[in-house]
């Protein structure tokens, strides 16, 4: 199943304009790489849900709090602690 997973967006790493960027995503701790082009409003401290490397939306911090906690409930984010994207 693919699933958006939220997460917090701590540092842009790398940006050509204000469309084409990437920065750091902290998912509980875990830290990834993601694509930032689909959200251009997107700010540090931002929750972005991310898919696939890529981050699809932004939302607020207690809607990511409660897909993060869902996530957790019914162990899905295993993945991020094993190195996958």
């Amino acid at each position: 199943m693919c699933l958006s997973i939220p997460g917090k967006l701590i540092e842009i790493t790398a940006e050509l304009d204000e469309t084409f960027r990437t920065g750091k995503v902290s998912f509980d701790g875990v830290v990834k790489e993601v694509s930032l082009t689909l959200v251009p409003e997107a700010n540090i401290g931002d929750y972005v849900m991310v898919h696939v490397g890529a981050a699809i939306g932004v939302v607020d911090e207690e809607e990511a709090q409660k897909t993060f906690e869902l996530l957790k409930q019914l162990d899905e984010l295993h993945e991020l602690e094993d190195g996958e994207d």
